[in-house]
C-alpha cells in the first residue's frame, strides 16, 4: 500500500512540472498581462522573437524565453511564484531579454515548433542569433532558472 501511495504522489508531482496536451478550460487570469513593477521579471512587448533578439544584440545581452499557454497550471505558478520573487527579477532584468511566448497563439505555434517544444513551460535562454544554451522542459523555481541563467552566461563569457 506504501508504495502505491508513493508512486501516486511521485506521478502527481511529475504531473505539474509540465503540461501537454490540448487546451482545457481555466478561469483564471491569462499570463497575457506582462507585470513590470519594480521586483518583478520584466518581459518584453514584441510580436517577433526577431526583433528581441535585434534588441539583445544591439545590448549585447542573452534572451530568456518563457514558452507558456493560457491553460497551464505550472506556467501559472512560475508567473506567480518566480518571476515575482526578486531576486529572480534583477537578475533576469540585468542579465537577459525576457520574452513570453504564448505556444497557442500569433507566432507562438511556429516558434515552439522551431525550438521543438512539445511541453509547457518550456524555458529557453539563447544568444541573440537564437542558438540555445539552456533549455528546460517543465517549470523551474528560483534556484534552478538562475542556474541555467548563470550556465548560459558563462557559456557566451559574460
Amino acid at each position: 500500500m506504501r508504495t502505491f501511495i508513493f508512486l501516486l504522489l511521485s506521478f502527481s508531482i511529475i504531473s505539474f512540472s509540465a503540461c501537454k496536451g490540448s487546451k482545457a478550460s481555466s478561469t483564471s487570469s491569462s499570463t497575457e498581462t506582462k507585470k513590470t513593477k519594480s521586483g518583478l521579471v520584466k518581459f518584453v512587448q514584441s510580436e517577433t522573437l526577431s526583433d528581441v533578439l535585434d534588441d539583445a544584440a544591439r545590448q549585447n545581452k542573452l534572451v530568456f524565453v518563457d514558452f507558456y499557454t493560457t491553460w497551464c497550471l505550472p506556467c501559472k505558478l512560475m508567473d506567480q511564484d518566480v518571476f515575482t520573487d526578486k531576486n529572480v527579477a534583477k537578475f533576469l532584468n540585468d542579465n537577459f531579454l525576457s520574452y513570453k511566448v504564448n505556444g497557442e497563439k500569433g507566432n507562438g505555434p511556429n516558434l515552439a515548433f522551431v525550438y521543438q517544444v512539445q511541453a509547457y513551460p518550456t524555458l529557453l535562454f539563447m544568444d541573440a542569433m537564437g542558438v540555445v544554451f539552456e533549455k528546460k522542459v517543465g517549470s523551474a523555481y528560483q534556484t534552478e532558472l538562475m542556474e541555467m541563467g548563470r550556465r548560459a552566461l558563462n557559456s557566451q563569457g559574460m
